[in-house]
């Protein structure tokens, strides 16, 4: 043997893996040490060898090695090094009866031994010498992957592994591989496909059987899934009703014809194959056959096995045909059986009883092999009527007393829900149905025909859920037995059937089929009456399982293989050809399966070990009966079994018991160590039920157990530094607290949750929160039993704290432990363990003595409410626990170590919160005991079950200032509210709104505390200042966690963390008003400072209004929203805008309910100052919009008013919603109206002119109507005097003098024209409230007084609200806009008098200000385009109205100019000259072109400052006014344009009077130079024209002018090329070369271009070149209209 290390270099891993072996349990045994130089990790053993896995990923095998050809020997006495292996880091090994496999870190396979079976799945060699790989390889996948392994597990002839994705693949020989196949050996590993899609979590091999641990399926996903109602593939009905007397059938058996043809190849035995294991349905997945799988020949049958036959069985080779009359042979055997047949499973017992199995299970049809594809055992489905009626009737005469048994057992449970209807992985061609068999759905759908007794007893059938009884009987009768006990709970869903809540779910899912409940029968529906209170789930699913490294614990455990030794564990003796679901294990939290050669072992998380099989040797430590299914072993109270190994004819157990250190027991045959070495084996003494084996005491702290052959072995370590026996406690204390759960839970909780009267023995509060607690506790056992798990597993494999959950995932014990004491601190309050007493008198008797057990309470004689709130606060108690033990566990290791910390910091986390919740305990039982004293009305209101008492004033240590000397007040406070209680009244004050400050003792002497809430504020005085001290600190302490939302409930603050003395002044709250008037009753939630609401907030009323918006001191303020709900229209009126001290002021929007619009400005909730109103019910079509000034909700002062239906608009004044004063009306048929109106009439002094030049200049009474003097004048300048009478348009009546002009007599003409516009409202009086809302945003009152740092102030906080919401909302702005607010942060800054580049820069500022309306001066040019377009677009379009529209412009020019010279105060006055002389003028473009002559100084022109910003703006409707105005003139020159253009260019020039030396004798033409010829056309002058045609694409009079100095300058520079010569133009010379540019540019509307430069030109500019340039312009215009062509 190899030595170990010299105790001089022996360090912690010579005390670590230590492995000893021994056979036997008797007192002489001593355990070998069997040394190597590493630590091992893991032992596996085989029937007379074994194979060790040590630190570094080495293998070594020891024992009889048939196998090793090489060696002289093959029996190795000292382990031998697997040197093929040496190359891989193997970390998985596993010995079969005389093969083995390891895994290799990468998931890589390595397979030797015996191989005549095919065992180590290498083909055409019968024994494998060393490790060889063995591919694993998915063929499904395209391409081909080779599978990654975990672990493997070998048997006699077979070999399973288990893959990184869960699924086990098989290889080998026998049923035991599960596959679909009888064709033995399996040389290629195969995947086992009836457990596909489930998560296997381990395996194991025996002898013949396999098992697997797998985790349950999680519950569906949508339970309320309508379920189909047909059948996918034959489309019949899925549930059939048979209405009885007093009862009706509902079944959902359905059988479909076409899934029996495809899939029911079974043989006699074969429908076992099916039925037994739960057929296809039980697993809920299997894939249907391949077609290549079913044999073409209906008379095929299967191969014999290749293996010969075990000594257990004789081998006889079954009939795989069945006979058509298959219902003959059948039947016999069902008479010979003690009870009627259940579910159709009598037929398969005759068969199975009948005919011995071959070793192999070839013809056990799990698999379905072998057979004719119509091998159903029924020919047809009358047949199948016959047979039932006569298998019922024969079964009914004979056993109806046996029948009202399995009526009872039906009555009190119920089948849990069916996976089926919800797995999507079922395919459609199956005869599958979610209660079992498909005979027994038949049985069901024919039961009308049979009578009434029959359909009471199929009904009770179809509802049954079997319990595991067992009656003793024969053989014989004990294997139909077990069937029949065990197939219908295979037929169900196989899952954890932890929740009580199965039995319900099974009964809602046949209740709700539709329209069916008023049938169903009365049994069914007393047992859905039952209290639902009783469906708590004990196992609450809180933590969630597929956390990576917890364990599940909701598992089951699957078998498969030859079962003669009852080692499948299904209550029969039968074989499985493919894996089937041991359900009676289900629920029992399976951690570990283990497998000896003919027995099975399951390790649960409660530390019981179940066994079943094969018995001889009492290796099941126990001697129960039957064998074949599980029953736990006998171990001694207090034995907390943790790990368990299987060998030949023994067990192994190591487990907790009273010690420190671990224990091992022993059960099975003691091996007789002199018969060995004869050579026979014999059988001696065995174990009745498991032994302690002495010697396991001087071993150490064992880790792990395994087993094989006769061999047993034990992992060991030595506790270096005490940490081994820290971590071994830790894990001791976490199995013992879990089994402490599960006893509350089996013992207490169970037996109590069954009683029917609970729920009204409690009341329905406190059976919400016992329910609640329940369910805590199951979350919080769930979470234990998982943490107990995952450290057994980390002391089998690498005893180390990583991976330690309770320091991983510490947030969720934390979090786990404070819910459930919530729970219970909940149930405490409320007197729930009082209210708990009278149930557990009912269920325990007197005494309940099981609480006192189970509460290890220490002192004797406690009432049984204590004793059940010590019960349920022992979890609470745990916490200490884990604080102790990670305390232990950190002092193994050095001091600045990151693992100390970490055990430290984890350690201080769970003890911190376990005085936490001490704490909240006290704080529960304290708030009990003020209950039980409080006077009884107050109690029922104010006791909650959240509800804590911090203090309470009875003892008058605090009473209300200035009360009554007779008053009674009583203040307690809670965790969330203070109550202010006097006589029979209380007032409750939540601490969230509840602000408390000291009042200063100085000059009073008293120790008050003032209190404020939203509607109150009172004083309250203390008795001392110790009183007043503690009252302060604890209001604003529960006012703090109250904030926090803590509450109670709160987790800790981690230590160091300083809590905040005093809670904000500034919080969040929610608040109903219960007194002021505005907001009685409705609900405030949002920010708050000192007791008022401030800051963003949302109030709901209860009639529907809601405010969402800022507050300011209780008060809406700022920007707001707010909606009212409008019933009569049943739409709501929405406002969204300004708020000022509670009331619309500023700025909104308001949409009424009845479709109008309101834009603009508020004050007082009403509508004042400038605004639009759009009536209508759809904007884009409304009748009217009303543009204007509005005062205390009327139209007051200029507006215009569009009535769009008449095809009218006003101008002018209004006052109380009237037209009232000076106004102009257009309409669309062309008439003008200006006059005086008055009561919303044109009443007074009016002048109407109509589109042909008609006018009439008089009185009016009405709108239209002429009554009174006046002067009506023709178009041709007749008129008539005197006196009129009627409505204009219609006959007119006239009492006067007709006068005809003279041709000479002009002047009266003249006259007339100027007239117009006089009685419209002057340009200066129109749009006041949008200047004054203009003013009043820079903080003036009214223009011009106020400061102009507080304008620039109030310029910089509009801009700052902007950016801000449109940092918020950035898609309302664009990107150019968002960099013109930051140009417009930089405020001009200049010292002294304004300069040309101060100017300049103010110039840029300005343009920038206006393009954007978040700027006051922006919003302003704005709102003067959209009133200026109101005005002048649509019917405003009225040439008559030239004149007022080019007034308002210059009056909005000189009016911003005003606010310009208030912001920039050292700009000079219209007119004044900047300072510094420069060469250039003012009025200049800004862009740089060239400027006009040199001046002595540049004049500041408010035109020019500011056309430029608002002209293109104003430009459309401006432009179309002259049009309209110049239409006839602009006619006759553009008919003379067209004509003179027809000619060539030197006629042209010719007919001009162009002297001829200014002719062009050559022209550039696309680049090239052409000799002007006579036919030359378009070509002189080119550039020029082109110049002048730009003249089009300008807006302000400024740039027109540019262009027409551009184009002389053209000219000039073509002449001067002509010449040769220095030149200087004469008027004479210059007129007709312009005039021929002008003919040749073909402006269309140059009559428009001339008088808007006319009207808008900059004044000082009228003198000067550009003025002469203009002149000469005009004069062309004017020749060009009088023109003769001769």
């Amino acid at each position: 043997m190899e030595n170990q290390k010299s105790s001089g270099e022996e360090d912690s891993s010579g005390k670590r893996g230590l492995l000893h072996t021994w056979r036997g349990y008797s007192y002489s045994t001593t355990p070998e040490r069997v040394l190597l130089t590493r630590p091992v990790l893991q032992a596996a053993l085989g029937a007379r060898h074994g194979v060790l896995l040590v630190e570094g990923g080495q293998v070594y095998s020891f024992g009889e090695l048939p196998w090793k050809q090489n060696q002289a020997s093959s029996l190795a006495t000292e382990p031998v090094l697997e040197a093929v292996l040496s190359e891989q880091r193997v970390v998985f090994v596993a010995a079969g009866f005389a093969h083995n496999g390891v895994v290799t870190e990468d998931g890589g396979v390595h397979m030797w031994g015996e191989n005549t079976h095919g065992q180590c799945g290498l083909s055409g060699l019968c024994i494998i010498p060393n490790p060889t790989p063995v591919g694993v390889v998915d063929s499904e996948t395209s391409p081909s992957q080779t599978v990654k392994i975990l672990m493997v597990a070998c048997g006699d002839k077979h070999t399973l592994a288990l893959s990184a994705k869960h699924e086990v693949w098989a290889w080998g020989s026998g049923c035991q591989l599960g596959l679909n196949t009888s064709n033995f050996p399996v040389w290629k590993p195969q995947k086992v496909e009836q457990l596909a899609g489930r998560h296997v979590l381990q395996v194991a091999c025996g002898a013949s059987h396999s098992l697997a641990l797998v985790r349950c399926l999680p519950p569906p996903q949508e339970p309320c899934k309508r379920l189909p109602d047909k059948c996918g593939q034959c489309h019949q009905l899925l549930y059939t009703m048979t209405d009885k007397e007093d009862h009706v059938i509902i079944s959902d058996g359905h059988h479909c014809p076409l899934g029996v043809e495809l899939e029911n190849t079974e043989t006699k035995f074969g429908l076992e194959g099916r039925l037994g294991q739960g057929s296809l349905g039980k697993q809920g997945r299997n894939s249907p056959l391949e077609p290549s799988e079913i044999p073409k020949s209906p008379t095929s049958s299967s191969n014999p096995a290749s293996t010969p036959p075990s000594s257990s069985t004789p081998a006889s080779e079954p009939q795989n045909q069945v006979a058509v009359s298959s219902q003959e042979t059948v039947e016999p055997a069902i008479k010979d059986s003690n009870e009627p047949a259940i579910n159709g499973e009598a037929c398969v017992e005759a068969s199975e009883t009948g005919i011995p199995e071959p070793d192999s299970c070839k013809a056990s049809s799990g698999c379905g092999l072998g057979t004719g594809v119509k091998a159903s055992p029924y020919p047809d489905e009358h047949a199948v009527k016959a047979y039932l009626k006569r298998l019922c009737d024969h079964s009914l005469s004979e056993h109806t007393g046996k029948t009202s048994s399995t009526l009872h057992s039906a009555q009190i449970s119920g089948d849990p829900a069916d996976p089926f209807t919800c797995n999507s992985l079922i395919p459609v061609a199956q005869s599958v149905t979610p209660m079992g068999t498909a005979l027994n759905n038949l049985m069901v759908s024919c039961a009308s025909a049979v009578g009434e007794r029959v359909a009471s007893t199929c009904e009770a059938l179809s509802l049954r859920k079997v319990i595991g009884y067992w009656v003793p009987a024969e053989a014989h009768e004990r294997v139909e037995e077990r069937l029949r006990q065990e197939e219908p709970k295979q037929g169900k869903k196989s899952s954890s059937l932890g929740d009580i809540r199965e039995e319900e779910a099974e009964l809602s899912r046949r209740l709700s089929l539709p329209g069916l409940l008023s049938q169903v029968s009365p049994r069914l529906l007393r047992r859905t009456s039952r209290p639902r209170m009783r469906a708590v789930p004990l196992a609450s699913g809180g933590v969630p399982v597929a956390d990576t490294h917890l364990p599940s614990l909701q598992t089951e455990v699957w078998s498969w293989g030859q079962g003669q030794e009852g080692q499948l564990g299904h209550g029969d003796l039968l074989p499985r050809g493919q894996p089937v679901c041991i359900n009676s294990m289900n629920g029992k939290e399976v951690l570990r399966v283990a497998a000896g050669a003919h027995h099975s072992l399951a390790l649960t998380a409660q530390s019981q070990v179940f066994s079943w099989g094969c018995n001889t040797s009492g290796q099941l430590g126990h001697m129960e009966s039957p064998t074949s299914i599980p029953n736990l072993t006998k171990l001694s109270e207090g034995i907390r079994v943790w790990d368990i190994g299987a060998g030949q004819q023994h067990t192994l157990l190591l487990a907790d018991g009273d010690c420190m250190q671990p224990i091992l027991y022993y059960s099975g045959q003691q091996v007789k160590e002199e018969v060995e070495q004869m050579g026979e084996e014999q059988t001696g003494e065995y174990t009745q039920q498991p032994v302690l084996l002495p010697f396991c005491m001087n071993l150490g702290y064992l880790s792990s157990v395994c087993a094989g052959g006769q061999t047993c072995a034990t992992l060991a370590d030595c506790n270096v530094m005490d940490f081994i026996a820290s971590l071994h406690e830790l894990a001791a204390a976490e199995r013992k607290y879990y089994c402490k759960l599960s006893h509350i839970k089996s013992l207490l909780l169970q037996p109590l949750l069954k009683l029917d009267s609970l729920s009204s023995t409690l009341g329905q509060s406190s059976a919400g929160l016992l329910q609640n607690l329940i369910g805590r506790l199951g979350r919080l056992s769930q979470l234990t039993g998982q943490n107990s798990a995952s450290l057994s597993s980390i002391l089998r494999r690498s005893r180390d704290i990583r991976g330690l959950v309770l320091l991983d995932d510490a947030h969720l014990f934390l979090a786990t432990y404070s819910e459930y004491c919530t729970a219970f601190g909940d149930l405490l309050v409320m007197g729930g363990f009082q209210a708990l007493v009278k149930p557990c008198h009912d269920v325990f008797g007197k005494g309940a003595e099981v609480v006192q057990r189970l509460s290890e309470c220490s002192e004797e004689g406690l009432p049984l409410a204590d004793n059940l709130a010590h019960l349920f606060n022992l979890p609470l108690k745990h916490l200490h626990e884990y604080g102790r033990l990670l305390l232990k566990l950190a002092t193994c290791y050095e001091m600045n170590s990151v693992d100390y910390q970490r055990l430290q910091d984890a350690c201080s986390k769970y003890e911190s919160m376990a005085l936490h919740l001490k704490r909240r305990r006290k704080e529960a039982e304290f708030t009990l005991n003020f209950w039980k004293t409080f006077p009884g009305k107050m109690t029922d209101s104010l006791r909650k079950p959240s509800r804590r008492l911090i203090c309470e004033s009875s003892n008058k240590d605090l009473t209300l200032q200035n009360s009554g000397r007779f008053s009674v007040n009583w203040f307690i406070l809670f965790n969330d509210a203070l109550v202010h209680a006097q006589f029979s009244t209380h007032h409750v004050f939540p601490l969230a709104t509840l602000w408390v400050e000291p009042v200063s003792e100085e000059n009073t002497g008293l120790y008050g505390l003032k209190l404020t809430s939203p509607e109150e504020s009172f004083n309250l005085l203390a008795s001392s200042p110790a009183e007043k001290a503690k009252w302060l600190r604890s209001i604003n302490q529960a006012v703090e966690q109250a904030l926090s939302g803590l509450g109670h409930d709160g987790i800790p603050p981690s230590t160091g963390v300083m809590q905040r003395a005093d809670p904000p002044i500034s919080r969040t709250a929610s608040y109903t008003f219960y007194k002021d008037s505005r907001l009685k009753e409705a609900t405030y939630e949002g920010r708050w400072v000192s007791g008022k609401p401030h800051g963003r907030g949302v109030v709901k009323w209860p009639d529907g209004r809601v405010y969402t918006g800022t507050f300011k001191n209780g008060l809406e303020d700022g920007f707001g929203e707010y909606v009212v709900p409008n019933k009569n229209l049943n739409s709501c009126d929405h406002y969204q805008g300004q708020w000022k001290d509670g009331k619309m002021q500023g700025f909104g929007i308001f949409c009424y309910a009845s479709g109008e619009v309101y834009e603009g400005s508020f004050q007082d909730n009403m509508r004042h100052g400038h605004g639009i109103l759009r009536s209508g019910k759809l904007n884009s079509t409304s009748p009217s919009v009303f543009i204007g000034r509005w005062q205390y909700d009327k139209k007051s002062g200029y507006g215009v008013f569009d009535d769009i239906i008449r095809g009218e608009k006003y101008m002018g004044m209004w006052m109380d919603d009237q037209r009232q004063g000076n106004g102009v009306v257009v309409t669309q048929f062309g008439l003008y109206y200006e006059g005086a109106f008055s009561n919303n009439k044109m009443m007074g002094f009016g002048v109407l002119l109509s589109e042909d030049d008609t006018t009439f200049e008089g009185e009016f009474s009405e709108d239209w109507t002429l009554s009174g003097k006046g002067v009506l004048t023709m178009p041709n300048g007749d008129y008539i005097e005197g006196s009129f009478s009627g409505v204009w348009g219609t006959g007119l009546k006239i009492s006067g003098s007709y006068y005809k002009p003279s041709i000479y007599d002009s002047d009266k003409d003249k006259a007339n024209a100027l007239k117009l516009g006089r009685l419209a409202v002057h340009s200066e009086e129109k749009w006041k409230a949008v200047f004054d809302e203009c003013w009043y945003s820079l903080g003036c009152d009214s223009p011009e007084l106020g400061q102009t740092s507080i304008a620039w102030d109030n310029i910089a906080i509009a801009l700052t609200a902007n950016r801000r919401q449109q940092r918020d909302s950035p898609e309302l702005l664009s990107r150019s806009h968002h960099k013109t607010l930051e140009s417009l942060e930089f405020i001009p800054q200049y010292m002294g008098p304004v300069t040309l580049e101060v100017y300049r820069t103010i110039h840029q500022y300005l343009v920038k200000a206006c393009d954007t309306p978040l700027h006051p001066l922006g919003r302003l040019v704005e709102t003067l385009v959209s009133v200026y377009r109101m005005t002048y677009v649509g019917v405003g379009a009225n040439r008559r109205l030239l004149p007022q529209a080019v007034n308002e412009i210059k009056s909005y020019i000189c009016r911003i100019f005003q606010l310009v010279r208030f912001l920039f105060p050292d700009m000079p006055e219209e007119g004044g000259s900047l300072a510094e002389p420069h060469k250039e003028k003012s009025n200049s473009n800004p862009i740089g072109k060239h400027l006009e002559s040199p001046k002595p100084g540049c004049v500041v022109s408010s035109s020019a400052l500011l056309l430029l910003v608002l002209l293109p703006r104003l430009y459309p409707p401006l432009f179309t006014l002259y049009a309209l105005e110049k239409e006839k003139e602009d006619d006759v020159y553009w008919e003379c344009v067209l004509r003179l253009n027809k000619q060539p260019d030197l006629a042209l020039l010719a007919f001009l009077g162009v002297q001829q030396k200014f002719w062009p004798v050559t022209v550039t033409v696309h680049g090239e130079k052409q000799q002007v010829i006579s036919s030359t056309k378009d070509a002189c002058f080119a550039s020029a024209v082109e110049t002048l045609q730009q003249i089009s694409t300008t807006f302000t009079p400024s740039d027109k002018l540019q262009v027409i100095q551009l184009t002389f300058e053209e000219i000039t520079q073509e002449v001067l090329a002509l010449l040769n010569q220095d030149f200087l133009w004469s008027m004479d010379d210059l007129f007709p070369v312009f005039l021929f540019v002008v003919l040749r540019a073909r402006i269309r509307n140059l009559g428009s271009e001339v008088s808007l430069i006319e009207d808008l030109m900059d004044p000082c500019v009228q003198h000067g070149e550009h003025g002469i340039m203009f002149t000469t312009l005009k004069a062309c215009y004017y020749q060009i209209q009088h023109e003769k062509v001769t």
